[in-house]
């Protein structure tokens, strides 16, 4: 499908559209099978970018056993959905989905986009647009964390609490979701030193550190605000998942985003604590 126009927008400001053409191949019809199917069975936990019911943006954790994740040819089964309490528990077959599966203990991720084709009350099905691996940069290193039985305890509210801030000040990654009208969500991963994540008042903002230069988040956010992060801490067993509107600051070629959350949704409990 090549690059839509907000990812040629950012790609020339940031005067690397010469070397993100080198990566359009990327972009081709997706084959789930081969590495790309092994790496999604070996994993415990996958994490979703779509639309709530009422069509707010969000980002979720998807929990399972190795196994629980089946890829092949352009198809992705998730068997489980989001956790009861979270904003995404209930899907919408038809919309938009972007999924990421990261290994933090081998630094290994990949994406895959596309369309939530089937939705039942046990898993869902994605169609995917897209489906590629990343580089490690700015993964940081951890263990692997055994996630055993989940009983999820969440609390939901407006805007940041001064615990939401610092809990955001401290983190060294998250994921971030965003959305395009037309080639639909992507979920991504940020990471740097603890502090990378900025906090002023109800406004939560970081730099975009040098990555592939495809610019699929800042290239949807140059066309679309909506954005959701998801914090998702497995040491201490809770997460913060965050859904409001951001958007791309610049200095030269220099990025950073500003993101401003509306909604904040906190759970504890993810691994039975």
């Amino acid at each position: 499908m090549g690059f839509h126009e907000g990812e040629l927008l950012v790609q020339q400001r940031a005067q690397v559209a010469d070397r993100a053409d080198q990566l359009a191949g990327m972009l081709r019809a997706p084959r789930l099978d081969g590495g790309m199917a092994a790496f999604a069975a070996e994993r415990d936990h996958a994490v979703i970018t779509a639309r709530d019911p009422d069509g707010r943006l969000w980002t979720s954790p998807v929990f399972g056993e190795p196994g629980f994740l089946r890829a092949y040819g352009a198809t992705l089964e998730v068997h489980a959905v989001p956790l009861p309490g979270d904003p995404l528990h209930v899907l919408t077959e038809g919309g938009p989905v972007g999924s990421i599966m990261v290994d933090y203990a081998r630094r290994r991720r990949l994406r895959v986009n596309g369309t939530l084709a089937r939705v039942g009350p046990a898993g869902f099905t994605i169609e995917a647009d897209q489906a590629y691996g990343n580089c490690p940069q700015h993964i940081p290193r951890r263990e692997a964390t055994a996630i055993g039985e989940v009983r999820p305890v969440v609390t939901r509210h407006e805007g940041l609490t001064p615990e939401v801030g610092e809990r955001l000040r401290a983190a060294d990654s998250f994921l971030l979701g965003t959305v395009h009208p037309e080639r639909g969500a992507d979920a991504s991963h940020r990471g740097g030193p603890a502090g990378f994540v900025q906090v002023d008042g109800g406004v939560v903002g970081w730099p975009e550190l040098p990555g592939n230069n495809l610019f699929n988040s800042l290239g949807n956010l140059a066309v679309d605000p909506e954005a959701a992060m998801l914090v998702l801490d497995l040491r201490h067993g809770r997460s913060l998942q965050l859904s409001g509107t951001a958007q791309i600051e610049w200095a030269g070629t220099d990025r950073r985003v500003r993101f401003v959350p509306e909604v904040v949704v906190e759970t504890r409990g993810l691994l039975g604590q």
